[in-house]
């Protein structure tokens, strides 16, 4: 007991030289070399997190939009080999039972044929414009309640609920927004406010998943006779960075039960949100003890995510940990060199102190806290910058890409355990060129003689 207690006290009074002589040379230390090593730290402490946080970020972006305007917090859909939602007035009446729901939209699906330029175009002895697309039936007032559609609106605006034969045609179909008239051929003459020709298939020739594509005959310079075409006027065109919603048109879901002359009220898919403190898992947890799973496919925002793009965040997140430990490997590399040549130059000093009775362990120990001093900086200045002005401000003002509005994510856990794993690293890589200096004759030492 009492040899324990001696060799206690000597690990305290070794550790208390050892934060003396750290605090001292950081001290005595230039300024500028300090500060310097401090924001290597820092730099390689934000590219362990911001690189992997914006490349993550790109497909939590594009989540985000996809629950905004597409799905909802919680996303019903037609069961397998079933053409739409089942007892639709039921889930609805459900729905409006339920207090944890806050709203909800009713949309209503199928594949519609456009033309342009059957009035307006430069050459009459050429076919007027024909595209496929999906087309939606909406209700605006559900839709504002549960999407942001009409806040991609950027010529026009939305339609009202008492509104007919007015319709929001996506950017991507249109010649003067798509950037993929290589793929197939968009519409020409289309403005907010002109007239567009539109035929509807009832939903059980809704067939083509694609989005969009393109329809041309003999006759699609004139009206024809085997569809029913209607004249709708264009309020508004939609553009986003959601491929289903730029690729699609919206009309009043009035108008969608008069063209395809169908009474059935069973929808093709239903947008829920949920009030705030409930997830999102947990809503849907209640519509499955309802039975609702019964009538509809029951998905998150996250399930509801295609498996491509599942696909693709879990790549860049492995391209982001790649790019990180590369980060780490530089960083260590960075740390030994400093100290290494701090010890070198100190070899002298190191001697002295290990002939006056400093131990080997104390001196090792003190540049170890050297490093701990230098990469703790780092990782906390680097806290400090992500989490109070990184995150604040990509929040808002997101990141332009192509696919969507980038944000930077930093999972608290996770970045804890990047910062613990740089620190871990860079005292390993503080203690090495102590321990090969302290490991010199102490006479070699003093004359600075090579061993």
């Amino acid at each position: 007991m009492e040899k324990l207690v001696k060799k206690r006290k000597r690990l305290v009074r070794s550790f208390r030289v050892a934060r003396f002589l750290a605090s001292r040379q950081i001290r005595r230390g230039k300024i500028w070399v300090t500060a310097l090593i401090v924001l290597i730290m820092t730099l390689t402490f934000l590219s362990l997190v911001v690189v992997p946080g914006i490349l993550v970020g790109i497909i939590e972006g594009s989540t985000q939009q996809r629950r905004d305007q597409l799905t909802g917090d919680v996303f019903l859909s037609p069961l397998p080999h079933h053409e739409a939602i089942d007892h639709t007035e039921d889930i609805i009446a459900l729905l409006n039972a339920i207090p944890e729901v806050e709203s909800y939209a009713v949309r209503q699906k199928g594949l519609a044929e456009i033309r342009s330029g059957f009035v307006h175009r430069d050459d009459y002895t050429e076919d007027a414009d024909s595209v496929s697309a999906i087309v939606y039936a909406i209700s605006p007032r559900q839709e504002m309640g549960v999407s942001t559609l009409a806040q991609h609106i950027v010529e026009g605006s939305m339609f009202e609920d008492n509104d007919s034969h007015r319709i929001l045609i996506g950017s991507t179909l249109l010649r003067e927004y798509s950037k993929f008239s290589d793929l197939f051929e968009p519409l020409r003459y289309v403005k907010s406010g002109e007239d567009v020709l539109f035929s509807m298939s009832s939903r059980g020739g809704f067939e083509n998943k694609s989005g969009s594509g393109t329809a041309k005959d003999d006759h699609s310079s004139t009206i024809g006779t085997s569809k029913n075409w209607s004249h709708f006027k264009v309020a508004g065109i939609v553009k986003s960075k959601v491929g289903d919603i730029s690729n699609a048109v919206f009309i009043p879901i009035g108008d969608y039960y008069r063209l395809v002359g169908s009474r059935s009220l069973e929808a093709s898919e239903i947008l829920i949100r949920h009030k705030e403190g409930i997830s999102d898992k947990t809503l849907k947890q209640i519509l499955l003890s309802y039975g609702v799973n019964r009538d509809a496919k029951i998905q998150t925002a996250e399930e509801a995510i295609p498996k491509f793009l599942s696909d693709v965040q879990t790549t860049f997140s492995l391209l982001g940990n790649l790019i990180g430990v590369i980060g780490i490997i530089v960083s260590s590399i960075t740390i030994f060199i400093i100290i290494y040549v701090n010890a070198i130059t100190r070899e002298k000093f190191i001697g002295i102190l290990k002939g006056i009775g400093i131990t080997s362990s104390s001196i090792e120990t003190s540049y170890v806290l050297q490093s701990l001093f230098y990469s703790l900086s780092g990782v906390i200045l680097g806290t400090i910058i992500i989490y109070f002005v990184l995150i604040p401000f990509v929040a808002e003002h997101p990141i332009q890409f192509p696919m969507s509005d980038g944000v930077l994510v930093a999972n608290p856990l996770e970045t804890f355990l990047r910062g613990f794993i740089l620190i871990i690293v860079s005292l390993l890589a503080g203690y090495l060129p102590a321990k090969i200096i302290t490991k010199k004759n102490t006479i070699d030492s003093i004359l600075q003689r090579s061993s």
